[in-house]
């Protein structure tokens, strides 16, 4: 058996019906200056033509590993997926429906090299609409540049911005394994920015050559706008269970503080920023809502009280 070559930089795009984008997005990875790089994809059970996508773009080209789950396991559980099946120096995330310039690897490639303290080279952007036509510009967010960790934690937790741009830029995988990585619950992407902080700075490139793609299909758009509708949607395997949404997203922070290699002064700074970020209105109630939850499930007295709560406040709030 052929040894499979392992490139310097590895490129993960995990999918589900992708078929509208799809060839069009491996075409601007192909189109690369920077050849050194390979990239994963897996299939979360597409129902289209993804697979004959997948499968006609492989055949062309080495570099191109397609894996197909047999069902759709959910959104979290495939981002890792790809980064598990991955070996490169450097990973990215690409998402199926975004493209990015043919300079795009070389110049997140050279920050890396040239600045070790960096652990996410992004570019600046474009948005995009349907037809691929530039809507605006538009600059990552947060500031994530700083020196020091506590400030960069802060930014990323407490002002975060949806479109999570630099979570798609290029990372050090050395980094990323010591990460929560994804959990399976919505909106564990900004956790993993802010534990991405915690190891080191984001660099944002002035070149825009990066294409977000805005478009009716999204999955932050109609029903899926609601964290409680999102959790099967996170992970399939949680479909009809109660999940803790808050109270993971807290825990995870917790996590990534307590193993970030911070000092002391700069661990309790996080800690009073996870404290900010608790006594926010929406962030405090949905906690409130978690802990009846848990306390629910092994306590069953309390179970009528948990019942009454829920009934009373979700007819006049959308639970986060």
């Amino acid at each position: 058996m052929t040894k499979h070559y392992q490139a310097r930089v590895s490129i993960g795009i995990p999918v589900y019906n992708g078929e509208a984008y799809l060839a069009e997005t491996l075409k601007s990875i192909l189109a690369q200056t920077y050849s050194d790089f390979e990239i994963v994809i897996s299939d979360n059970g597409s129902v289209d033509h993804t697979k004959e996508i997948c499968e006609e773009f492989a055949a062309k080209d080495h570099r191109i590993r397609y894996f197909r789950n047999v069902e759709n396991i959910g959104v979290a559980p495939n981002y890792n997926r790809v980064f598990e099946l991955s070996g490169g120096e450097y990973f990215k995330w690409a998402d199926y429906d975004d493209l990015i310039a043919p300079e795009f690897i070389e110049k997140c490639v050279e920050v890396l090299d040239n600045e070790p303290g960096v652990v996410v080279s992004c570019p600046s952007v474009k948005l995009i609409d349907q037809n691929g036509e530039v809507i605006e510009n538009y600059d990552p967010k947060p500031d994530a540049s700083s020196l020091q960790s506590h400030i960069r934690f802060r930014n990323l937790l407490l002002h975060h911005d949806h479109r999570m741009a630099q979570l798609s830029g290029l990372m050090r995988r050395s980094v990323l394994e010591q990460t929560v990585l994804h959990g399976s619950y919505p909106c564990s992407d900004e956790v993993l920015m802010a534990n991405l902080g915690l190891f080191g700075y984001f660099h944002v490139l002035s070149e825009r050559l990066f294409l977000i793609r805005l478009h009716p299909n999204q999955s932050f758009r109609g029903v899926l706008a609601s964290e409680r509708a999102r959790v099967s949607f996170f992970d399939a395997s949680l479909e009809g269970k109660a999940v803790p949404i808050k109270w993971l997203y807290f825990k995870n922070c917790l996590h990534a503080i307590n193993s970030a290699p911070i000092g002391l002064k700069q661990r309790a700074f996080c800690y009073a920023y996870m404290m900010q970020w608790l006594t926010r209105r929406q962030n405090f109630r949905s906690f409130v809502k978690d802990m009846l939850l848990l306390l629910h499930e092994r306590v069953p007295l309390f179970s009528r009280l948990y019942g009454e709560t829920v009934a009373q406040t979700t007819e006049k709030h959308h639970y986060r």
